[in-house]
């Protein structure tokens, strides 16, 4: 069976998961959090004391690492060993320890392989950094997903807040753009739209106009390659 695979890209806070989740649900597909992937890894870091912008310390626990993803009826759950870390990642210095341990060759290699054997088996929506550029090049349909950074930061400290987790707007607005800084500049495999992607901004949309955006242009990919 041929698989239909959509790539969603973007930077920090652009609502990525949250649409991809709602879309993959329309269509009957499996959501890949590819970045739920590399907060596992932070996370593991930051359990062993690790300087997660130590790239050798890093790599070197890489092998001790097992990640895998469940579905599951309250959604897609990571388990890191074995265990439920999927509220845990979530927390705002594990975002920046995923963005450190991202931009390390060793961990993005560990974890494409893995993203690739997934979408290989079925129809699948991923999203992340690089994954029209770099790990899905061949995707079917890529999407650059987008808004300000005011409005990025904006989303993310509602949804903070929203989880009980107690931050501050700047504190948040200031992350995001450590890791815009950090995701954009990095040598391997930076956050970059695919040349073939179509750019949705979402600055002014809601998040159901998104989505619904995002599924019709899903539905007409899925359409063309039934067409074959």
């Amino acid at each position: 069976m041929a698989t239909l695979n959509i790539a969603i890209d973007g930077p920090a806070g652009a609502g990525k998961s949250t649409i991809a989740k709602a879309v993959a649900a329309k269509l009957g597909f499996i959501y890949i959090d590819t970045g739920a992937m590399y907060r596992a890894v932070g996370l593991a870091a930051v359990r062993r004391g690790i300087d997660s912008t130590d790239q050798e310390a890093v790599a070197s626990i890489l092998d001790e690492v097992e990640i895998t993803l469940k579905h599951t009826e309250d959604g897609q759950q990571i388990f890191l060993n074995g265990e439920n870390v999927s509220a845990e990642i979530r927390l705002p210095e594990i975002s920046v320890a995923a963005s450190n341990v991202a931009v390390i060759p060793a961990v993005r290699l560990k974890l494409v392989e893995l993203q690739r054997q997934l979408a290989q088996k079925d129809h699948v929506i991923m999203d992340g950094r690089d994954i029209g550029t770099y790990v899905l090049p061949d995707a079917q349909l890529k999407i650059f997903l987008t808004a300000n950074p005011q409005a990025r930061a904006q989303r993310r400290f509602l949804e903070l807040q929203e989880k009980g987790v107690k931050t501050t707007f700047e504190e948040v607005f200031a992350d995001m753009s450590y890791r815009d800084k950090n995701d954009s500049g990095r040598a391997f495999a930076p956050l970059k739209a695919a040349e073939d992607s179509v750019m949705v901004d979402s600055t002014a949309m809601s998040l159901e106009k998104t989505i619904q955006t995002i599924t019709e242009m899903a539905q007409n990919a899925l359409q063309s390659e039934d067409m074959k």
